[in-house]
């Protein structure tokens, strides 16, 4: 049996954990969620998230990972036999993520291809549900595959799987030191000419004047939180199976700074870009920034294409390079979320690398056809609500609940990091873990609840969007409860090889 696969440098491990933490909501969540949450003044809650939540959770998976040497399943397991299945919970909601994830990085290679010709026309809106997307069918149905996505869908999944065939090493590592100093020279180029286009400081404005009275309510820290929280890839077993890969001697709080706040700054750069470009859109069309500003699908194929149509010069290759670094953006956050399933099946069944990508991802690349559908974007909202608010966010919740409260283990884990990392941790992360972030994560899912199972959204039906009853039981709540279900089952499958012949085989290798 082969030694667990290594990171070659430190500096290719924090590559990769940002590239896991930037990813599309990035670039179309973070500054609309900044706008209507208080603009300036939100980054004062916003930074203090990312301190008492952040930061302390990722330098957890980080120790988790790094002291317990494996996938989530396996580091869960040997924490406490009784809490595999809260290892493989996270790689089923890894999972489930991988697969509609993957169909919206192919939409951005669709687009990086249509910006050449402007081939969206005037009405960006038809021409996305229409003409690309071809959603001629009612939610709940399928209609038949698009080829303008299923394409591009393919080379997603070839190029994913075919860097993760390559290894942790020669594979993720690689791929990352290409992709991220790519994405953010790219995106620099799209900020640099944002910001001297007519209107761009009235964008800016609009999104850095601080509205400093918005601080003072509650769901703006909860908003703060979140966005923190859905940014960093945590709690859904990606960060624990990155350090996992770690040498022994490693700085893991300094790690989890720099990923923090290098995923931070790639935000506010992002909200500087979009509020800049938004700023001159509203110029165009005679229009408030407040009218037009936009998040998620909406701003990143049809806001940003009509954008693209006014701009003064050299639309095609604006229209190319954002479209591009969603493209990047997306692989390396996808490569991310489909190694924790790589790395469990391998754990668990003892099978090889090879096989363990081919059988998981090549069952997510499967499952992803659904989302290419004509009915496709239907199921992609549905399943992306339900599986972040009741898979990523309740695990958070779980995890440090479990790891503080009832494992007990913030003390070990605490003189684990202690002993390797330059910055030593002390009251700070232990309130932070075992106080602050439980009762923010605890009201924003009593909040949560409050709105989809007592149905008190302002829709006709009373269900997230409007959707009917039935679509809302199957595409959304099965998807979260199924996540959850299908992990326990997998806990209970008998490991390959003994737990504790395991156990001394890994102390065998770590000492070698």
């Amino acid at each position: 049996m082969e030694t667990r696969s290594q990171w070659g440098t430190r500096a290719g491990f924090i590559f990769a954990a940002v590239g896991s933490a930037i990813g599309l909501g990035n670039i179309w969540r973070f500054p609309a969620v900044a706008y209507e949450n208080g603009g300036g003044a939100f980054l004062i809650p916003y930074l203090f998230a990312l301190l008492t939540a952040g930061i302390p959770i990722l330098i957890l998976e980080f120790t988790m990972g790094h002291k317990y040497r494996g996938s989530a399943p396996l580091t869960y397991r040997r924490m406490n036999k009784k809490t595999e299945f809260i290892g493989w919970w996270a790689v089923i909601v890894a999972f489930v993520i991988s697969t509609y994830y993957s169909v919206i990085i192919a939409w951005a290679m669709s687009y990086s291809v249509f910006s050449f010709k402007l081939n969206w026309g005037s009405d960006t809106g038809a021409f996305l549900m229409g003409d690309y997307l071809k959603r001629t069918v009612e939610p709940g149905e399928m209609g038949s595959l698009v080829p303008g996505v299923l394409i591009p869908l393919i080379l997603v999944w070839i190029i994913t799987l075919g860097i993760l065939f390559k290894g942790v090493k020669k594979g993720i590592e690689i791929a990352n030191r290409i992709f991220i100093p790519a994405l953010v020279v790219i995106f620099l180029i799209i900020v640099i000419r944002a910001i001297t286009l007519p209107g761009a400081m009235e964008g800016l404005e609009a999104f850095f004047t601080p509205n400093f009275s918005a601080i003072l309510d509650p769901d703006v820290w909860v908003a703060a939180y979140g966005q923190i929280f859905f940014s960093l890839s945590i709690a859904f077993a990606i960060m624990i199976t990155y350090s996992s890969y770690l040498p022994k001697k490693s700085d893991l709080t300094n790690n989890a700074f720099i990923t923090g706040f290098g995923n931070s700054a790639f935000e506010i750069l992002a909200g500087i870009g979009v509020f800049a470009i938004l700023g001159f859109m509203a110029g165009q069309v005679g229009e408030p920034v407040s009218e037009v500003v936009s998040a998620g699908v909406g701003l990143a194929f049809v806001v940003f294409p009509e954008i693209i149509n006014q701009f003064p010069g050299l639309n095609a290759l604006f229209g190319f390079l954002f479209f591009a670094s969603l493209v990047l953006a997306g692989l390396t956050s996808l490569m991310s979320i489909t190694e924790t399933y790589v790395a469990g099946l391998v754990d668990k069944f003892k099978i090889s690398r090879t096989k363990a990508v081919l059988f998981g991802g090549g069952l997510a690349a499967v499952i992803s056809l659904l989302f290419a559908t004509q009915g496709g974007l239907y199921f992609l909202d549905a399943a992306d609500y339900f599986i972040n608010q009741f898979g990523v966010a309740l695990l958070g919740l779980v995890e440090v609940v479990l790891v503080a409260w009832i494992l007990r283990e913030v003390k070990n884990l605490k003189e684990h990091s202690n002993e390797i990392s330059d910055i030593r941790l002390g009251a700070w992360w232990t309130i932070s873990l075992s106080v602050i972030t439980p009762i923010v994560l605890g009201y924003m899912m009593v909040g949560l609840l409050s709105q989809n199972i007592l149905k008190k959204f302002d829709t006709p039906t009373g269900n997230y969007e409007g959707y009917s009853d039935a679509f809302i039981m199957w595409g959304g709540w099965a998807v979260a409860v199924g996540a959850l279900v299908v992990g326990i089952l997998l806990a209970l499958v008998k490991w390959k090889q003994p737990a504790k012949a395991e156990e001394k085989e890994t102390l065998t290798k770590e000492a070698q």
